[in-house]
């Protein structure tokens, strides 16, 4: 990253921090563990009434960069989803706001060297444990910057997921052989951070050279073998599905209208969504939704 764009995400942090520990203030479920010399938090929501004698799924939800797993558990209503699916999620926060998502992506966690594929990898296996989480159920999701190191994870992670799926995001580097998996990406074509052709986002923080959308999904495409695929239209929204070997699939949903917000989403305000005039969320679909409905169709080999 260079220098410039450090400075950017140090000048904006530093402007936000007060009012993002005012607004997001401590969670109840907040836990933390050692990894990396570094004290890593993260906030665990099981449904109350989910039998513990039973292993269930787990999902890892990553917030964007310049957010938080409270934002993110506040925004996506995954407790919902999982309230009534009868999963456990966790929201883990990334360093100093950000996730190390490889190459120059992204903000303090690139810059230090973060290792954040260990730091998941010790989430998993510790939730997989205290929450009897079935270990072939594991599945990530993220949003911008959470949706780059999800990818980074299943070319690079050392736990077995079982899918990932994604918003608004895209490799930040060549990944020449992922992780055969199942993977879904949710991404609006007005997209002015991540592009979905790839290349700088012309309201990105940072200068990654994103690669396009299509050439992410392609190595995975490659990697699980499938054949090719036509898309289905709907209104804004477009579905292309490939189904793949072993059961695997590759899906890209596209939203014509959408920028680079989470759809279904509630619409984010205060001093954070005014500085970087965020775009409004799509409500062309309920992005939580489908995204779980995908990751119940598949558990790990």
């Amino acid at each position: 990253m260079g220098r410039s764009m450090r400075m950017a995400w140090k000048n904006l942090a530093a402007g936000l921090l007060a009012a993002v520990a005012v607004s997001c203030g401590a969670h109840a479920d907040t836990q933390s563990i050692a990894s990396g010399g570094r004290e890593r938090s993260f906030i665990v929501h099981r449904p109350a009434n989910l039998d513990r004698a039973k292993p269930v799924p787990l999902v890892v939800m990553l917030h964007g960069g310049f957010g938080t797993g409270s934002d993110a558990e506040k925004s996506y209503h995954w407790d919902d989803e999982a309230d009534g699916n009868g999963f456990v999620v966790v929201y883990p926060d990334g360093a100093f706001w950000s996730w190390n998502a490889g190459s120059n992506c992204c903000g303090w966690a690139q810059s230090r060297h973060v290792d954040d594929l260990a730091f998941l990898t010790q989430l998993i296996e510790k939730l997989v444990h205290d929450e009897n989480i079935d270990s072939r159920r594991v599945y990530l999701t993220g949003m911008s910057n959470g949706a780059a190191m999800a990818y980074r994870y299943a070319c690079e992670g050392t736990f077995p997921v079982a899918a990932i799926g994604v918003v608004s995001g895209s490799l930040a580097f060549s990944c020449s052989n992922p992780r055969a998996l199942p993977v879904m990406e949710i991404h609006g074509l007005a997209d002015q951070f991540i592009p979905y052709a790839g290349g700088h986002g012309t309201r990105a923080a940072s200068d990654v050279a994103w690669l396009g959308v299509d050439a992410t999904l392609g190595a995975f495409r490659k990697a699980d073998n499938c054949p090719a695929a036509a898309p289905q239209k709907n209104g804004v929204v477009e579905t292309t599905t490939w189904r793949c070997s072993a059961g695997r699939e590759v899906v890209l949903i596209t939203i014509a209208d959408a920028g680079h917000q989470w759809p279904g989403a509630l619409r984010r305000t205060g001093l954070f969504a005014t500085l970087v005039k965020l775009d409004p969320p799509s409500q062309a679909l309920d992005a939580t939704q489908v995204l779980w409905s995908f990751f119940a169709r598949h558990s790990a080999d």
